[in-house]
This record gives structure tokens, sequence and C-alpha cells, in this order.
């Protein structure tokens, strides 16, 4: 007897912008494993009745093991119910959603994946500035600011991190952002690049902070804080 799996993006924590799509799977659950990040007024979709699993991983703190929380979700659909993995943000931005996939997929699993608001997207809504700009800044990239043992990852594509017309959105970077940095003004990004730290996106305690690129890796290695954040760095960052 084979389950039904839905891999849904709850967006960055305001429960208004969650989609009609991933409230409507929510609601249908009987069991939803979640990310810290998507508790809360969120959960509050969930039906009745349903079990509900707090699997989220934070930077910092102990965690489920991912295999542990793919097996779990395997377990679960096995037995013939309806689980929604509820991740924050979009599924597959940095969300670990391709080994969960395999995993369903090995035990013949079916399964939907059902897109959500990115932190960044949410971010640049919140502080009134777009992620692109005709001529000026024709591309966006996303990164992610640490590897899987919370380090800067050493593949970094630094050169085309270090362009000043582009929109560079990093991820879980506050641990990682100077050493970044550095390396950025190695490769020619000027150090007064505009740059963005958004923290607790969407949230009410949402902090959004303007410095130059330099002023923002100096503070980060000086005073640090386990809030959620991404940096946005360009041309567009001051707004």
């Amino acid at each position: 007897m084979s389950g039904f799996v839905s891999f849904v993006g709850s967006g960055p924590g305001d429960p208004e912008l969650l989609t009609l799509k991933a409230v409507d799977r929510m609601k249908r659950a009987d069991a939803i494993l979640f990310d810290d990040l998507s508790s809360g007024p969120i959960l509050a979709h969930a039906r009745a009745g349903a079990d509900l699993v707090g699997v989220g991983k934070r930077a910092g703190r102990p965690s489920p093991k991912q295999d542990h929380v793919s097996r779990l979700l395997v377990e679960y659909a096995s037995t013939g119910i309806r689980v929604v993995r509820l991740k924050s943000g979009d599924p597959g931005v940095f969300g670990r959603l391709e080994e969960e996939i395999v995993a369903v997929r090995a035990a013949g699993i079916p399964f939907e994946i059902v897109p959500g608001v990115t932190s960044a997207t949410a971010a640049v809504a919140a502080a009134g500035i777009p992620l692109t700009r005709r001529l000026t800044a024709r591309r966006v990239q996303f990164v992610t600011g640490h590897d899987v043992m919370g380090r800067l990852p050493d593949d970094v594509n630094v050169q085309a991190l270090a362009d000043p017309n582009a929109t560079t959105v990093v991820f879980m970077p506050k641990r990682t952002f100077p050493a970044l940095a550095q390396l950025l003004f190695e490769a020619g990004l000027p150090e007064n690049v505009p740059a963005l730290l958004a923290e607790n996106v969407s949230h009410h305690d949402q902090k959004l902070t303007r410095l130059s690129v330099v002023e923002l890796a100096r503070r980060l290695g000086e005073e640090m804080s386990e809030v959620p954040a991404l940096i946005l760095f360009g041309s567009l960052a001051d707004g």
C-alpha cells in the first residue's frame, strides 16, 4: 500500500504568503513533517488529528540527520496516507529536496512539488526593491553561504559573485560572509557595493539592515546572532 507525498513550500514564515495549493495540501494531509521555519501559525492550516512532526535543521543546534528525515518520510507514506513535507521558502531552493525525492522514488511512492515564496523575494518586497533592473541588474544569482559542514564552500565561483551588476543573494550567510567578502574583494568587487541583511524575513520582528559589503562583513565578524537571515548585494541593494 503506497501513500502520497506533497513537498510543499511554506514561504518564509508569514502565513499570508502561503499559496492556496499549499493550504489545500495541508488541510488534506494525514501527517505533516515540518521545518522549524514552517511552524507556528502556518500549522494552523493542518486538519484536526493530523500527525505534526518537527524535523527542521538549524545551524549550530541539534537537528535530525537528513537520512533520518528521508526514512521517516518513507515510513509514513508507506502506510498509505497522505503526507506533506513542509519546507520553508521554496522546496527547491537550498531545501535538501533532492535527497528526499530520491528516497520516495526508491520506495515507489508518488509525489508532487508545490512551490513556495522564497525568502529572497520576500526580503526585496519588504525592502521595496526589485531583484532585477533593466540594463544594470539583468542577472540574479542564489548561492549558499555554507556547505554540509557549516563552512564556506571551497568551490564557490568567486568571479561570478564579484560582478557588481548582478543581484547576488546569499542564503545562510552569517558565519561565512566575512570570509566570502574577502574573496570577493580580491576578485575585484568594490568594497562600497551596497548590501542588505534581511533577518527573520516576513515575521513580526523582521529586521532589514543596509550597509556596504565591507561594513556588513566587518559587523558580522564582530557580532553574531542565530536569527535566520540572508544577504543580498549588488547595485539594487541600497534601494
